[in-house]
């Protein structure tokens, strides 16, 4: 990976597999490591490995493989996250522990953010350049309805955008019988083809000059 290349990191969410492709999320991620395979290094995690996710973008960093991320190498960075549901929180986790490392994010994407137990999804730190939220409130799972800046100076909200179904049903084929009838619209955002195109059109706007 050249240092302008553009990383992008999603995260499923629940305990769904990184490579079940019913997912939108994850057939984001394949498609655009197919479409820009030199401007774009792509990889996808459950949530639950958040760890991983954090030494894979590390590791991808450390251009001189010293083990050691230069001012050099973290001034270079150019990070992506998103995700949906738990994913969309550990997202923002992994930004924060980034912040630990002192390595900037450029653009955070929460899908439906559900907060994961010791996690805080609301407040976008500041090593993060950009953050969106999408999110809907039906059903017994939706949503958090605003993210915030922890330091408004350095991080803009692109917004925080509201999708309702009750009258535009999105297609869940494919999906278990269970999250169609006790979180369909929770699963509606995920599946929602106008939403992953905003996504991705976000994602494609990080793309540095060729």
């Amino acid at each position: 990976m050249k240092f302008s290349a553009l990383i992008v990191v999603g995260f499923v969410g629940g305990f769904v597999h990184h490579n079940n492709s019913v997912h939108q999320e994850v057939q984001l991620a394949e498609h655009l490591q197919q479409e820009y395979p030199s401007r774009m290094d792509v990889r996808i995690f459950p949530n639950h490995r958040g760890r991983q996710a954090r030494q894979a973008i590390l590791r991808l960093l450390d251009q001189d493989h010293d083990g050691v991320l230069s001012a050099q190498e973290r001034k270079q960075a150019r990070i992506v996250l998103y995700g949906h549901s738990w994913g969309a929180s550990e997202a923002v986790a992994i930004a924060r522990t980034l912040q630990d490392d002192g390595v900037p994010v450029l653009l955070t994407i929460q899908v439906d953010s559900v907060t994961k137990p010791g996690e805080n999804d609301r407040a976008i730190p500041a090593n993060v350049a950009e953050a969106v939220n999408f999110y809907q409130l039906d059903g017994l799972l939706h949503g958090k309805d605003r993210i915030y800046a922890a330091d408004p100076s350095r991080t803009e909200i692109l917004g925080n955008f509201q999708y309702d179904y009750k009258n535009n049903p999105v297609n869940c084929g494919g999906y278990p019988w269970f999250a169609r009838l006790f979180m369909r619209p929770h699963i509606e955002i995920e599946a929602d083809p106008k939403v992953w195109n905003r996504v991705e059109s976000l994602i494609r706007s990080q793309l540095p000059a060729q």
